[in-house]
């Protein structure tokens, strides 16, 4: 165990940190206390050069049932946020925090879901690069159902990944979709049995980190969320001209060359806690824990 917390468990295996949600008895349902452990876990990865990817997931039969309702009506007043962040006018969703901190990781993040995923148990997957679910899992978009809207970023997120139609289906009717339904429609890159789920994570985290130099994919995960979204080409072409300028002259760039040409396996020492470029990041965020 990286470090102990009251609603997650956080442990190191094959590599990877994987971040476990742990309120079995509650489905996992999210709560404050939730949400500043993971905040403070995918801290604890991101400056581990040990750690070459973060797989969030849950404990028991659930991956995240949603808000904790046990407030009952108060549950999305005011009142029941009591570590709520204020940003000028508004107060900030809890879920967008958390989906925001995800989407800043500089490692990959993949998604393996063990169970239902409902409400920001579906949207704090969404930053994830990869969503791997079991054959068990369903998801649902259920907010207008509970007479609220969509948290964590889903209404950028969501589109992107599935498309506006779809979206707007699962997100007006609340509906509840299983696994097999999620992998037609793109919300998850693969399906597989429940006694699978964490194997695949591992094979995929192996596949995205085992042979690429850290540094440089997570610039390539900044760039490829953040300048898709871009109105034209130009401003890709600007951050790629100063990335690979900066990156060409260090000695993860000459490792990956020699390596090829000697026909062996790349040994990269640049690392992500002291070697990023002067140019990233190259977008500044609005909020100052992001």
């Amino acid at each position: 165990m990286l470090k102990e917390y009251k609603t997650i468990i956080l442990e190191e295996q094959n590599s990877a940190g994987v971040l476990k949600l742990n309120r079995p008895k509650k489905l996992n349902a999210f709560n404050m206390q939730m949400l500043d452990d993971m905040l403070d876990a995918i801290d604890q990865v991101n400056k581990n050069d040990n750690i070459k990817s973060l797989i969030i997931t849950g404990s028991g039969r659930a991956f995240c049932a949603g808000a904790d309702l046990s407030l009952g009506e108060k549950t999305f007043d005011k009142s029941f946020d009591t570590k709520a962040k204020y940003e000028s006018d508004f107060r900030r969703d809890a879920g967008g925090i958390l989906s925001l901190k995800i989407y800043n990781s500089l490692k990959p993040v993949i998604a393996a879901c063990n169970g239902d995923a409902v409400g920001v148990g579906a949207t704090m997957q969404l930053p994830a690069d990869i969503r791997i679910a079991s054959s068990k899992s369903r998801f649902g978009f259920v907010f207008a159902k509970r007479g609220i809207v969509p948290d964590g970023c889903a209404s950028w997120f969501l589109p992107k990944i599935i498309g506006i139609p779809m979206a707007l289906e699962l997100c007006y009717s609340g509906k509840i979709i299983d696994a097999s339904d999620a992998l037609k429609i793109g919300l998850i890159n693969y399906l597989v049995d429940e006694s699978e789920l964490m194997k695949k994570a591992y094979e995929m985290s192996d596949l995205l980190c085992d042979s690429s130099a850290p540094v440089s994919v997570a610039m390539t995960r900044h760039m490829l969320w953040s300048l898709s979204a871009e109105e034209d080409p130009e401003h890709a072409h600007e951050i790629e001209s100063k990335l690979i300028d900066s990156r060409g002259a260090s000695d993860d760039a000459k490792e990956g060359v020699m390596s090829f040409l000697e026909k062996r396996k790349s040994v990269f020492k640049n690392k992500i806690t002291k070697d990023f470029p002067d140019s990233f990041p190259w977008r500044k965020s609005k909020f100052k824990d992001n």
